[in-house]
């Protein structure tokens, strides 16, 4: 068991930060939101009334690992073109100027630094509008300039009305943030 006895909600309009130790559960938690784990007990509810009564979760995600999920042998475009296809559509080239991949658009994915791949990685959020952001370590091999490009289409999505979930251990900037502290949870078996 991971954790147990965890209780919250994450409101349109904000985003819920994930702090605790590595191992504590935030990725675990993460799969189980995107659909990847099954929970031994209790529910995960996306209240959303334009949903249809049999929608997963998962469908209504997007869900940024450790792994960027980028195919080295493509470009960045047909990445991207690979993904649009995936979610039945998408602004390629919107997604390429949110994370300021244009001028790369032709480079093999695995000529990239590892911050480029992130970016690649991360462009999928402004390729297709899904309600809810999982994010995983985001800023994970970010730079400055392009933590704000992340930041900034963090606070449009909010703006939106999207939730953002996240598992950071640095504060990122996106002021509409409340706290699920899993060092807590493990001290007292119980987070609200």
């Amino acid at each position: 068991m991971v954790f147990a006895g965890l209780d919250f909600a994450a409101c349109a309009g904000r985003m819920l930060v994930l702090r605790g130790p590595n191992g504590a559960g935030k990725t675990s938690l993460l799969r189980l939101i995107a659909g990847l784990s099954e929970p031994a007990d209790g529910t995960l509810v996306l209240e959303e009334a334009a949903l249809p009564a049999d929608a997963l979760l998962g469908e209504h995600v997007h869900f940024i690992a450790h792994q960027d999920a980028i195919k080295l042998h493509l470009s960045v475009a047909e990445n991207l073109r690979f993904w649009a296809g995936f979610f039945g559509g998408g602004d390629v080239a919107g997604a390429m100027t949110a994370m300021n991949l244009a001028a790369l658009a032709e480079f093999q994915a695995q000529r990239l630094s590892a911050g480029q791949k992130r970016r690649l990685g991360l462009a999928r959020l402004a390729l297709v509008e899904k309600p809810v952001w999982l994010l995983d370590e985001p800023t994970v091999g970010l730079d400055t300039a392009s933590q704000k490009l992340l930041a900034d289409m963090m606070v449009r999505h909010l703006d939106g009305g999207g939730i953002i979930i996240a598992s950071t251990h640095i504060e990122l900037p996106v002021k509409s943030s409340d706290v699920l502290d899993f060092a807590r949870l493990a001290g007292t078996g119980r987070q609200t």
